[in-house]
């Protein structure tokens, strides 16, 4: 087992053009470049994000993913390899469904090819972050998308939020603080050796 340096105790996970730039440059100082396109986020971005009481954490706006990351298709494995170096996740949904997309789904695609990667990152503590909560239809897809995500994953909170409106912030930077602060200092992870070029 080899030691990972963190590169961040908080990572963002999500589709592309779910808000986590958006969230970052709310939380935190750093400025994201932000596009509506997909892999618009080619490197991590990190912020620092003061808790307000005092307490703080690096966050780390991780790369896109797209179905098929696991096999090495686009950025994926750049951006398991970030996953792997944070201690805990963000997963950012769109919870209006903005494209068209249904949240549950999306929340399920990105699992599968952090698990795919590796299984053990299954073990990290994830908090879904329902955002765009300020968009209609919101309401009712997350009432949808807990009771689906709790069937599986009890363990697994989600909380509402609109980086937008600022809702809902406050208390999901404090809730990571507390797992933060649950936690052992570093992940100790299995690094994933280098799979072979097909």
């Amino acid at each position: 087992v080899m030691e990972l340096k963190v590169m961040a105790d908080v990572g963002l996970v999500g589709f592309p053009s779910v808000g986590k730039s958006t969230l970052l440059s709310v939380v935190s100082a750093a400025q994201p470049k932000i596009g509506a396109y997909h892999f618009t986020t080619i490197t991590p971005n990190l912020g620092m994000v003061e808790v307000g009481d005092g307490r703080n954490f690096v966050m780390a706006d991780l790369p896109g993913l797209i179905e098929g990351a696991h096999e090495g298709v686009g950025l994926g494995h750049e951006f398991l390899r970030h996953v792997e170096r944070t201690r805990v996740i963000i997963h950012v949904v769109d919870m209006a469904g903005t494209e068209g997309r249904d949240p549950f789904e999306d929340w399920e695609k990105i699992n599968d090819e952090i698990r795919l990667y590796n299984a053990a990152l299954m073990d990290r503590p994830q908090i879904v972050a329902a955002n765009k909560m300020d968009m209609p239809e919101a309401e009712e897809n997350l009432a949808v998308f807990t009771e689906k995500v709790k069937a599986i994953r009890p363990d697994i909170e989600v909380m509402p939020i609109s980086s937008l409106t600022r809702q809902g912030i406050q208390e999901l930077l404090y809730r990571t603080m507390d797992i933060l602060e649950s936690m052992p200092e570093e992940p100790t992870v299995e690094e994933v050796t280098e799979v072979a070029e097909r």
